[in-house]
């Protein structure tokens, strides 16, 4: 018995693990494990009696967090933009941009993934909607299955990393850490990882270019009348517009000083970037439309259509991101603003109704009590787990590692790695986060890069063959059997659980890849936020000597009375602390 009171911890962590294997729910396993290993330790006087009274606060404290409301928000935004056929819209458009070339359709679903990343923040929703819209183009025309396959699981997993990202949310509501900053952390590894995809598959298309197959004539529809394809039109368009958006960036100041009719010096480079992208894809925004209205014919029909598609959805990307960039609002407000945002797109199209309404509230009612029931499980599993000095083991147990700060990293690296087969990203940010949090801080790493890093790394969770869930989801709309296209007219053959498998493994090394060079490289993370202000303690001490006020001469009331002496100029307290400040200063000049 004694051996178990002292070894209470581990004993919990392995009970913990065993509830897994068996496979009961997540957060019915945490909270079960959490209330068995409370009630053993107070009978055996480890714990306090009153430790469970103090669960209804933490609970409570749970429904009283707001950073938690950005979770059904931006599930809601990017429900009703994938429902509405935002996705059908844009891999139509960007497929027929990119058709002419090998690899073009493949190039177009990443892009779009991405650009679906930032909308939905939803890995389910992306990959399933990428699966029916591009699944069955891409067999059409001849591209490999296993490529074809994990295109589009690899796009869809974006969402984990790309802002505004749901995991992202959690880790900082764990890490107690602000949501912009992890949001400013993670964009560049996320474009990064877009990049290093289209990079592979621009790699395939010289090397195996019977791969990825260009799209034959008769299937590129965007052409004008006389069959030219209107792309210099749009290169034209983007130039101007890039152009545009470099001139205000230039001169943001002088823009703040007309604005706000004072002076202003020097912008932040966040707000620099949101405001002149906004103001670029404006501007492409209202030369469309003002040509369309008064049909005059300056921009080829690919370039209407290319910036009617794509710049909906990004200037709103731009909007909700960059307020939360800016600090002008909250992430919930973000959300919130993203969510309303959406609804009114989709009213602009003519696709919303009260059934995509509907189904969009179930899902997003359905995720949020998910998430909500695996927080309050591991709230009771933390509160039995910090009562029996389980975060003190697992320092003890990870900062005596070798190798310091890389040895912490490496070993974490691998545990999540393996972790992330058996629990997808909700579930390991409710575990694993809170338990290595205190570690890292205390190693001295920075929890914004600490948590990036794991985001990344909850990534490949997605892409783990056989337990990536991003696998299930595409093989739940990938065809099992043979079927008719629909178009050619020809029987096209199943895409088999073995060839999603084996498209997969490239695009996770990629991914590991990245993990790798965020470790080897931290600016790739912390050059996206804000340098921290350091503060000279001289100066400042010098500055508070400066305003101290010199003591006033009062007339001494008692002087001439019997008996009366001066104070002694060392009984003086504020002479002698003025005094001791000047010979300190002295010193070290």
């Amino acid at each position: 018995m004694e051996f178990i009171a002292h070894n209470l911890a581990p004993i919990m962590f392995a009970g913990l693990i065993c509830f897994l294997l068996v496979g009961f729910p997540v957060a019915f396993s945490l909270g079960a494990c959490g209330l068995f290993f409370a009630f053993i330790g107070i009978e055996m006087n480890v714990l306090p009696e009153a430790l469970l009274q103090a669960l209804p606060l933490r609970i409570y404290g749970i429904m009283q967090n707001d950073t938690l409301l950005a979770i059904p928000f931006f599930t809601l935004m990017g429900l009703i933009l994938e429902r509405s056929g935002m996705a059908e819209d844009l891999l139509d458009t960007i497929g027929q941009l990119f058709g002419p070339i090998r690899g073009g359709l493949a190039l177009a679903v990443i892009f779009v993934g991405a650009l679906l990343a930032a909308t939905t923040g939803v890995v389910a929703a992306s990959v399933i909607s990428m699966g029916l819209i591009s699944l069955p183009i891409m067999l059409r025309y001849g591209y490999d299955r296993r490529l074809a396959a994990g295109v589009i699981a690899a796009s869809g997993t974006l969402a984990q990393i790309i802002p505004p990202s749901l995991v992202l949310i959690i880790i900082a509501d764990q890490l107690g850490r602000s949501v912009g900053d992890m949001y400013k952390g993670a964009f560049l590894p996320g474009l990064m990882l877009t990049g290093f995809y289209a990079l592979y598959v621009i790699l395939l298309a010289v090397i195996k270019p019977q791969w990825v197959p260009a799209l034959p004539p008769e299937a590129r529809t965007l052409r004008e009348d006389n069959g030219k394809s209107g792309v210099p039109s749009l290169l034209v368009l983007t130039a101007i517009c890039t152009a545009a958006s470099i001139y205000v960036a230039k001169n943001m100041p002088a823009l703040h000083t007309w604005w706000s009719g004072e002076a202003v010096d020097k912008v932040a480079l966040d707000e620099t970037i949101v405001v002149s992208m906004c103001f670029g894809v404006a501007l492409a925004f209202v030369a469309a439309s003002f040509n369309k209205i008064t049909r005059l014919g300056l921009l080829s029909r690919a370039a209407e259509r290319v910036t009617f598609a794509l710049i909906p959805p990004l200037l709103l990307i731009f909007l909700v991101l960059g307020t939360i960039f800016l600090g002008v609002a909250t992430p919930t407000e973000g959300g919130a603003m993203g969510a309303l945002g959406a609804i009114i797109m989709a009213v602009i199209r003519g696709r919303l109704s009260m059934s995509l309404l509907k189904q969009a509230l179930n899902t997003t009612t359905k995720l949020s009590c998910f998430v909500v029931f695996i927080l309050v499980g591991a709230t009771i599993f933390g509160l039995t787990f910090q009562g029996v000095d389980g975060p003190l083991w697992v320092e003890h147990l990870l900062s005596g590692l070798p190798g310091g700060q890389l040895g912490f990293l490496i070993v974490v690296n691998i545990m999540v790695f393996f972790l992330a087969f058996f629990l997808d990203f909700f579930e390991l940010s409710f575990i694993v986060v809170p338990l290595l949090a205190p570690v890292a801080d205390k190693l001295g790493i920075d929890l914004i890069w600490f948590g990036v890093l794991l985001a990344i790394n909850m990534q490949t969770s997605f892409m783990h063959p056989p337990f990536g869930f991003a696998l299930f989801y595409l093989r739940s709309v990938a065809p099992a059997k043979e079927y008719m296209d629909k178009v050619t007219k020809k029987m096209i053959a199943p895409v088999t659980t073995t060839q999603i498998y084996w498209g997969a493994i490239p695009f996770l090394c990629i991914q590991i890849l990245m993990v790798v060079l965020v470790i080897t490289f931290p600016g790739i993370v912390s050059s996206g936020l804000d340098k921290a202000e350091v503060y000279d303690l001289d100066k400042v001490r010098l500055e508070m000597e400066a305003n101290v006020p010199a003591p006033m001469e009062q007339a001494d009331p008692t002087a001439g009375m019997p008996g009366s002496e001066a104070p002694a100029a060392e009984d003086d307290p504020l002479k002698a602390m003025q005094e001791s400040l000047s010979q300190d200063a002295e010193k070290k000049n």
